[in-house]
């Protein structure tokens, strides 16, 4: 497998980011790789991940929640592992740098769509266990989940995030946050949207991708939420 430098570097950083360097770096690229690129994919990977992070979150949701019945766990983990919260993890780790991508499939934004960014950060979980064994790969997990709030109330539905992005903002006597569409990708009839959600008082900027400009800007607001969790601010 040839990979030019500038992939190689993006890797590096991918292993960095999660804490481990592969032994196998074959597992690593496979992980990254849809299907739409090769017949060596990251499917049966995101099969293994899923399994795995269901049962790293379903042990660290037992030591936190000791008072909590086994149907509120349920809950909070299925509100856990959902797409969005995996999403969020593949942005903070720019999982999109580096997805090898069919050239349909990216001319179309699949490296900025939720389903593909999620499904990536399940098959990056599954390559760690095959490559370093469950202790490892339960680590991992526990260090994705260390900036994600768990608490019995994530039994609930949520707060869509734009709402919960004003509410944050308006507790702190801020101004509500800025919103614009920075581009429009894909055909007339496919179209999603590039939509930058901007905090000028901090600073701040998140961009997110969605099939309508209100989509776009609910993945934006959670991709900054993201970052304001992991600023601490």
């Amino acid at each position: 497998m040839k990979t030019n430098p500038a992939k190689m570097r993006a890797l590096v950083q991918i292993e960095r980011a999660i804490g481990h360097t592969f032994a196998d770096q074959r597992l690593l690229v496979r992980a990254l790789t849809h299907r739409s690129f090769s017949a060596d994919h990251n499917e049966r990977l995101e099969f293994l991940g899923d399994s795995v992070l269901n049962l790293a979150v379903s042990g660290l949701l037992y030591q936190r929640l000791e008072s909590m019945p086994e149907g509120d766990l349920s809950r909070v983990r299925a509100n856990m592992v959902k797409q969005d919260t995996l999403h969020q993890l593949a942005l903070g780790l720019r999982v999109a740098d580096v997805l090898r991508l069919g050239d349909g499939e990216a001319r179309s934004g699949g490296n900025k769509r939720p389903s593909i960014l999620a499904d990536a950060v399940e098959a990056l979980i599954g390559a760690v266990y095959l490559d370093a064994g469950y202790a490892t790969a339960e680590a991992l997990v526990h260090r994705l989940f260390k900036a994600v709030e768990i608490n019995p109330t994530m039994q609930a539905v949520a707060k869509d995030p734009k709402t919960e992005l004003q509410e944050w903002l308006q507790g702190r006597k801020m101004k509500v946050p800025a919103y614009r569409v920075v581009a429009t990708l894909g055909a007339a009839h496919r179209q999603t949207f590039d939509v930058e959600c901007e905090i000028p008082e901090l600073g701040l900027a998140e961009r997110g991708i969605g099939g309508s400009r209100r989509a776009g800007e609910q993945v934006a607001a959670a991709a900054m939420l993201t970052l304001l969790k992991a600023k601490k601010i």
